[in-house]
């Protein structure tokens, strides 16, 4: 570190930074053909693989090691690299297998990845700030303690957005992960770097968090799988958080990976295991029983915002697959999805965003949070006379109600605001769960494939069918189901003009994702981008989303995802 009187500038630090990773990848070496067969692997048969004494942990690392260097010189997805600390834990559960003939525990040489949130002991969580840089924390996160415990071999951190509230991957410190599939597309966020390097097979299973979308997101743009657990099922200990004390809706820490089963994997492994014993509701992971044939509901548009063709195809193919498998599906409206989206803001925005912002210090702010900093920066007289432009020139409603919320609050206008949100959920529960008596909901994830870089400036509340689920407090898998299709999934005047077809919402939002020579949805462009469903639970069931995320993957069958997805 330096004196606080000659503290270098960001830019600095933030070179200084990149040079440190770019030597620690030197000692990845280049992939061999013959590497493949572990790339290939899930998390769960490498372990079968090793039991058996097919392959040794060195062995599956050093070929993770090299496909995560070509992950990062593709996408830029990581952050700090710990390739040499991760080769000596190999030797030493390959030394433990020798000797005593058995594994360590269920995740015995699994190289993992954790989202650049997690503290790691000995390697800085810097969350792509630069104030954060040259500060190696003393103890690794909970949920690395556990993965270590079990086995899991941590390979690298990776990429986050600044102040991670925002669902493209970008920072001064680190730079810009790009998608695996098209480098002029993003990898989503908060969890992008996560989400790229599993997509490309540079890790065996990864751990984000999600707060507003941030698992979802970026397994549905990178092709993966997630889950996005409810709160007190993974300890959150260790792992960083930008709005520290903000309870209205707690981010939760999750496992992203490239199959079902391997999210089974890491939830057996840390579901209920806290060390101290305030954490909430230790609940150990319970093997549920659930019907042949469940009750599904879905919607295809959730009302703020009109999901694009290849959105509504996603959860429109699952429907038909489940159907197909005898699953009875029935669809059914969002519950003023305008008004959840308005709490959700209300609550995250209360205070103006001083906390969230406060670590980004002296580094420049990123033009992608200039919708979280637009609203509350307003003085309130113009926040009210542009929402009433809106509402009564643009004719959007929707967005104007939005942008009212968008405002510091004061702290009894804080507690009225939760208690809308524990009002909307008992409203949820009534209208949606007890009216259609369902096991659980398809929907879509967010309203469009992988943007364009740099779009999401404009448009962060089209995450409203992800900050939904935040909100209510619900778990939540994503499954991957199609890639988008130029002959399939082109704009009809059911996108384009407003007074046809059906689902739509916000005229202005809509209008720059689908109207005129500068929309954002281009078929061409954003051919073969990944588009993955949401499948939804009750509060307190993850056990059943990941059986329910079972049926949704048998029922689609091979459809191009999973270990081997991306092609070198």
């Amino acid at each position: 570190m330096w004196p606080f009187s000659s503290s270098p500038s960001w830019k600095a630090v933030a070179e200084e930074k990149v040079a440190e990773r770019a030597e620690a990848l030197k000692s990845a070496l280049p992939e061999s053909s013959s590497q493949s067969v572990y790339l290939l692997a899930s998390a769960s048969e490498i372990v079968q693989h090793i039991a058996a004494g097919e392959w040794t942990a060195s062995e599956v690392l050093e070929a993770y090691i090299s496909r995560a260097a070509l992950a990062q010189e593709n996408t830029n997805c990581l952050t700090e690299v710990l390739f040499d600390e991760a080769r000596k834990q190999a030797q030493s559960l390959d030394e433990y297998s020798r000797n005593t003939k058995k594994l360590k525990g269920p995740l015995h040489g699994v190289p993992v990845s954790f989202k650049d949130v997690y503290d790691i002991a000995g390697y800085d969580t810097t969350m792509g700030h630069t104030g954060d840089a040259h500060k190696p924390v003393v103890a690794d996160a909970e949920v690395v303690r556990l993965v270590r415990e079990a086995g899991g071999i941590p390979l690298a951190k990776t990429n986050v957005p600044q102040a991670l509230m925002f669902w493209e991957c970008v920072n001064p410190t680190w730079g810009r992960t790009l998608n695996p599939y098209s480098v002029a597309h993003t990898s989503g966020g908060s969890s992008g770097g996560e989400g790229a390097l599993l997509a490309m097979d540079g890790s065996a299973l990864g751990w984000g968090n999600d707060i507003g979308g941030s698992l979802r997101i970026p397994a549905s743009f990178c092709g993966v799988y997630s889950l996005k657990p409810g709160h007190g099922r993974v300890p959150v200990d260790g792992v960083r958080d930008h709005m520290p004390g903000f309870e209205a809706i707690r981010s939760v820490a999750g496992p992203i990976g490239r199959s079902v089963a391997d999210l089974e994997l890491a939830c057996r492994v840390v579901f209920g295991q806290h060390i101290e014993a305030f954490d909430p509701v230790p609940i150990a992971y319970r093997d549920v029983k659930v019907a042949d044939k469940l009750r599904f509901g879905f919607y295809v548009n959730d009302g703020y915002v009109k999901s694009s063709p290849p959105v509504q195809r996603a959860v429109l193919e699952t429907i038909k697959a489940l159907r197909a498998e005898g699953h009875e599906c029935i669809e059914f409206p969002v519950p003023d999805m305008t008004k959840a989206l308005q709490i959700y803001l209300s609550l995250v925005l209360a205070d103006g965003n001083r906390t969230l912002f406060a670590p980004i210090g002296q580094d420049p702010r990123q033009t992608e949070l200039t919708t979280m900093a637009m609203g509350p920066d307003m003085a309130a007289w113009v926040r009210s006379l542009a929402s009433w432009a809106i509402r009564n020139v643009a004719g959007d409603s929707r967005l104007a109600s939005i942008l009212s919320a968008c405002r510091p609050e004061s702290v009894n206008g804080f507690w009225a605001t939760v208690d809308q949100q524990r009002q909307y959920t008992r409203m949820f529960y009534q209208e949606v769960w007890d009216k259609y008596h369902l096991d659980g909901i398809i929907a879509p994830v967010v309203a469009i494939p992988p943007l364009p870089h740099k779009a999401v400036t404009y448009i962060a509340s089209v995450a409203s069918n992800s900050l939904l689920y935040n909100l209510i407090d619900h778990p939540v898998g994503t499954v991957p189901v199609t890639r988008v299709d130029p002959v399939r999934d082109g704009l009809t005047e059911e996108w384009t003009d407003p007074t046809l077809g059906e689902g739509h919402g916000s005229l202005l939002v809509e209008g720059m994702l689908y109207k005129g020579n500068k929309a954002m949805y281009n078929v061409e462009k954003m051919s073969g981008l990944p588009v993955g469903v949401q499948v939804v639970g009750k509060k307190w069931e993850e056990e059943k989303v990941i059986e329910m995320m079972k049926f949704v993957d048998g029922a689609l069958g091979k459809r191009g995802f999973g270990p081997g997805a991306w092609k070198p």
